[in-house]
């Protein structure tokens, strides 16, 4: 069974077909080309296209196929040249020739457009689940880290000391952000439901597109046909998403297998998240984190291949257009592998706060000298000079900081009195700096995470 074809002479070419043909990819489309056809078929009902009798019909035959979907046991056709081919052919052959009736006024063009945005609405909400429970995971580490001190880096450089809660909340942020822009894309989505759009100038029955919509969970509609049926905008907004989780993704691993290296020794990860080598028995490899970092690349990709594709369109649909699901269908699968892995990594990995506060040398505490100074009434550039002198003269002297005599710092600055040695005080340092989202805010800073972590649903500690 053929959708189209009565213009055609010659049947088409077999590697025409296989060029064509997406079923391969596309019949994870099943379930919402379903749902959309069942819509459809009550909205032509109520615009008085099909009788009830006739859309019931539809409606007992579509669920009839859907259950063979999802039991496995839906069994395909040469001729299935898509999802939306496969369905009506079964349908078809189970409901009888009121199947033919199913597809007036629309045109696969609304109708795929329409299956994607539902695909994109439960696929968004599948990896804000996922997000947030690794946002849990992460919280979960800060709230046994509060007082766990460690260098905080610039440029991959100790710059100041922090606490590990701080570190891992850091990475908790822009997961938050994430799960954020999904819902706020969402919503953006539910406004413009394009069924109804026609093949490009739109459906000449009189469907009610508002209730349409709505039975489908949508609030709108689509405001203009022609570009119903070419906008992709929802696609490359998901892959963007997709990507910058990767990339947030990317920079927790980073941080991790460096902190997991024995060189640093800040971190373990448990046996069940690491893998072993086939000729080095000590090994220990964060496999899964690297594999976090490397797909990054792979989302990142994704979004640039699809918006290569959509940059030269001209109106209208056109068959470029199907290179849209392989990405966004790739780029949900690898989310959806890599999220739970991490999450039971970050919930089963330990820290080791004795390395950590060991590998605080006292020169990050020059941003503290300088402001000791300025405490003092030195002007910060200047403040900012004598402190610089003096990690210099502990550099060269071959001594920490603290280790300074107080003639050195005399002659550094009549300012550098005997008190000085308030200054070199790790935890003191990361307390004073505690306005909000400093080092030093932890209890506010974890309390507004637990907040946002209710406000999806989920129960946080205290």
């Amino acid at each position: 069974m053929r959708l189209w074809g009565g213009v055609f002479s010659k049947g088409t070419d077999d590697t025409v077909r296989r060029l064509n043909d997406s079923l391969r990819f596309d019949w994870r489309l099943y379930d919402v080309d379903i749902t959309g056809s069942r819509a459809w078929a009550s909205a032509l009902a109520q615009a008085g296209v099909l009788t009830i009798e006739e859309r019931d019909q539809l409606l007992g035959g579509l669920e009839r196929v859907r259950a063979e979907f999802a039991a496995g046991t839906f069994v395909t056709a040469p001729g299935d040249e898509d999802i939306h081919t496969a369905v009506e052919r079964r349908l078809h052959e189970i409901a009888g020739q009121v199947a033919g009736k199913l597809h007036t006024g629309r045109s696969r063009n609304d109708q795929v457009a329409t299956d994607l945005l539902l695909w994109l609405l439960g696929a968004a909400q599948q990896i804000s689940a996922q997000l947030v429970a690794l946002s849990v995971a992460l919280i979960q580490q800060a709230e046994r880290h509060t007082t766990t001190l460690m260098p905080g880096m610039t440029h991959f450089q100790p710059a100041q000391p922090i606490t590990a809660a701080h570190w891992w909340l850091s990475h908790f942020w822009p997961l938050a952000r994430d799960v954020e822009r999904l819902e706020h894309a969402a919503g953006t989505w539910r406004a413009r439901c394009p069924l109804g759009s026609g093949a490009l100038a739109g459906t000449p029955y009189p469907i009610d597109r508002q209730a349409l919509a709505e039975s489908l969970g949508f609030s709108g509609v689509t405001a203009n046909s022609l570009d119903a049926v070419a906008d992709r905008d929802h696609a490359a907004e998901f892959l963007f998403i997709a990507a910058l989780i990767g990339v947030h993704l990317s920079r927790l691993a980073e941080d991790l297998i460096i902190f997991a290296n024995p060189s640093f020794g800040f971190a373990r990860l448990d046996e069940r998240f690491s893998t072993g080598s086939s000729l080095m028995p000590q090994k220990r490899n964060p496999d899964p984190l690297e594999l976090a970092r490397g797909k990054s690349g792979r989302l990142i990709g994704h979004l640039a291949g699809l918006l290569a594709t959509l940059k030269a369109l001209p109106s209208g649909y056109n068959k470029d257009l199907q290179e849209d699901k392989e990405p966004l269908f790739d780029a949900f699968d690898t989310l959806s592998a890599l999220l739970p892995a991490l999450t039971g990594l970050i919930e089963t990995a330990s820290l080791a706060p004795s390395k950590m506060r060991g590998a605080l040398d006292p020169a990050l505490l020059a941003t503290d000298l300088a402001d000791y100074l300025v405490e003092k009434g030195v002007p910060f550039r200047e403040a900012h000079t004598v402190a610089g002198h003096t990690v210099r003269l502990a550099e060269t002297r071959g001594v920490a900081l603290p280790d300074l005599s107080a003639e050195d710092l005399a002659a550094l600055s009549e300012q550098l009195a005997g008190d000085i040695a308030q200054v070199f005080d790790f935890a003191a340092a990361v307390a004073r700096r505690s306005v909000v989202g400093g080092a030093g805010e932890q209890t506010g800073q974890l309390a507004r995470a637990r907040a946002w972590i209710r406000a999806k649903g989920v129960p946080a500690s205290e």
